[in-house]
């Protein structure tokens, strides 16, 4: 059984004892989460497509961590004005585990 979820704007195809590196959400690490917009269900190749949204189901989660992804390194320039600026960034993501589709 698996489920396609939609998190803060990202879709993220799930199964029960699955982790998965959600943007940064609310909340401690311990804490319970839970994924209210599925979109797909699928259960032994019984395939529930909502519109938007299957009605009733959720997926529950607890969050493990907080974690930062891999550093990015943005780089800018324009050429013959002398102007070169080197900047990274680190996205912050929460690891989550996949308890139950319901």
């Amino acid at each position: 059984m698996y489920a396609i979820v939609d998190v803060a704007g990202k879709q993220y195809k799930v199964a029960k004892d699955q982790y998965i590196y959600a943007p940064r959400l609310d909340g401690e690490a311990g804490s319970a989460v839970t994924f209210d917009h599925v979109l797909l269900v699928d259960n032994k190749g019984k395939v529930e497509v909502g519109a938007p949204t299957v009605k009733g189901m959720s997926v529950t989660g607890k969050i493990l961590e907080h974690v930062k992804g891999e550093k990015v390194t943005v780089f800018k320039k324009k050429r013959r004005k002398g102007y070169v600026v080197k900047n990274g960034h680190r996205q912050q993501f929460t690891k989550v585990l996949i308890e139950k589709i319901s």
